[in-house]
């Protein structure tokens, strides 16, 4: 149940990548954003009720909450224009939250492949911090490409391979991530650096603008 809840977790930061690179309407997105927010608060909640008390259960199923009420959170406040700090600062707790499910997942579950996905979560909400709390506009284009590629990297791809059972060999994909990881998004830096540098000037008409 939470592979099918992955896969949608997926779709909807694909989604919100391209809302940030202004490729799909902020309102449209806002609706998905509930649907999937609203799965990801039930799906937790049930796996919890039936774990029979075992505390690996409840751990792993607890996770889950701080991405169900991030797209809850994003998908009201977008149909409401709400201003973005308040989800910022949200999204600093889910990062934080998430370096203790990474070293959980390594050092507790031996889920080395997970570990490094919850880095990646760790690193997308930061930055989310950035943009929505801190309000570093410049990183925009920078996190719409990193949302999006996380949704395939983090939730699409790897659900579908534990839905088909074909998520094997955990050191390799463990490294494999990783290696990704830091060579995409570092290449990914320079190239959205002109999104990041501010508009030039427009002199005004008849402004002498000679040296």
């Amino acid at each position: 149940m939470a592979n099918v809840g992955l896969l949608f977790v997926g779709a909807v930061l694909f989604l919100n990548g391209l809302i940030l690179l202004n490729k799909v309407g902020a309102r449209s997105g806002a609706v998905f954003n509930l649907f999937v927010g609203a799965l990801q608060v039930l799906t937790p909640t049930y796996l919890i009720f039936t774990a029979d008390n075992d505390p690996k259960k409840i751990l792993a199923a607890s996770g889950i909450f701080l991405f169900g009420f991030t797209y809850l959170y994003v998908g009201i406040g977008l149909l409401a224009g709400l201003e973005t700090e308040g989800v910022g600062y949200y999204s600093l707790f889910v990062a934080i939250a998430a370096l203790g499910y990474s070293f959980v997942n390594f050092h507790q579950f031996k889920d080395y492949p997970f570990g490094v996905i919850w880095l990646y979560w760790a690193f997308l909400w930061f930055l989310f911090f950035l943009l929505l709390g801190l309000k570093k506009d410049g990183l925009r284009t920078y996190v719409g490409w990193v949302t999006a590629i996380e949704g395939w990297v983090t939730g699409v791809i790897p659900a579908g391979l534990l839905l088909a059972g074909y998520w094997k060999h955990p050191d390799e994909t463990a490294i494999a991530l990783g290696v990704f990881a830091v060579v995409v998004f570092l290449l990914l830096w320079p190239l959205t650096r002109a999104s990041r540098q501010p508009a030039p000037a427009i002199p005004t008409s008849g402004a002498d603008t000679s040296t």
